[in-house]
């Protein structure tokens, strides 16, 4: 793993945990899911331009139409969704940590459901994950956090492991920046639907939310997703993946710069547990030799 692939998986993993926090203040001043819905059709129509510039095109591979809208649903609609909901409530920082289990929640799930075996170290990170969450959450109920708001993220968080699981291997019939475009319109289409018939849509036009509007659409949307394709390509999914255990971090500590978000001790002890157990887990998928390597 050269220089170059540490800073883009350092650039990657920062822009894709501030997104937390431009979502909070999105949500602040307009209506989640139809603020949503807008990100990801100015994202999915830039990614679909890209794609075609590349001389990529609509032709997918039955595996990949499938991925498409599962992904786009499960993970732009359930995910991103309900977490746009739910920071109403609850802060930034919370559902920054809850989203990043997800790495611990695909290998859980992948033992279970499709019995795929896990090792020392991958047990050793599941259990230590695990212990990280409950200091959080502990910390947390403590201090009266919104349990609704909590358990969005938390079904978020499931809906974005279960798309994860059923999509593996989407990127082998090429088109692969297309692919990404298309479930971003997906998305689009789902969260307008509900969005536009259920919400208000009154919008209270402030310069931070047109900050964080296109902040949100550019750099998280798409500029963190052509970076994660270009990493991956470059090291390798399993390398790559590595890079989500600095999400938790990156996650708190732009809410608390930006948002003025409180951090307990708790909290800090929960995200650093938290962030050993993803990180045992990613390094466990590795080969002995290349964990010696890494």
């Amino acid at each position: 793993m050269n220089i170059r692939a540490i800073i883009m998986g350092l650039a990657f993993a920062f822009m894709w945990s501030s997104a937390f926090t431009s979502a909070r203040v999105i949500v602040a001043y307009a209506p989640p899911m139809s603020a949503l819905s807008l990100r990801f059709l100015i994202s999915g129509a830039l990614a679909v331009i890209i794609a075609l510039f590349m001389g990529q095109s609509f032709r997918l591979t039955r595996g990949q139409w499938f991925a498409t809208i599962l992904f786009g649903v499960c993970q732009n609609g359930l995910y991103l969704g309900l977490n746009f909901i739910a920071m109403q409530t609850i802060e930034a920082s919370l559902a920054a940590i809850i989203a990043s289990t997800m790495p611990l929640l695909v290998a859980l799930a992948g033992w279970i459901v499709f019995r795929e075996k896990l090792n020392k170290m991958a047990i050793a990170g599941l259990v230590i994950g695990i212990v990280g969450v409950a200091v959080i959450m502990g910390a947390r109920l403590q201090g009266g956090v919104d349990l609704f708001g909590l358990m969005l993220c938390v079904i978020g968080a499931i809906a974005l492991t279960i798309a994860t699981l059923a999509v593996r291997g989407a990127s082998s019939g090429g088109n692969v920046m297309m692919v990404v475009g298309l479930q971003m319109l997906v998305g689009s289409l789902c969260l307008g639907l509900v969005g536009f018939t259920t919400e208000d849509l009154t919008v209270n036009w402030t310069w931070q939310l047109g900050v964080a509007f296109a902040y949100t659409t550019l750099i998280p949307g798409l500029a963190a997703t052509l970076v994660w394709f270009t990493l991956v390509n470059q090291i390798g999914m399993v390398k790559a993946s590595t890079f989500h255990f600095l999400t938790p971090f990156f996650g708190v500590a732009v809410a608390a710069v930006l948002l003025g978000e409180s951090l307990g001790l708790r909290d800090v002890i929960g995200v650093f547990i938290i962030m050993l157990g993803i990180l045992a887990v990613q390094l466990s998928k590795q080969s002995p030799r290349l964990r010696d390597a890494a």
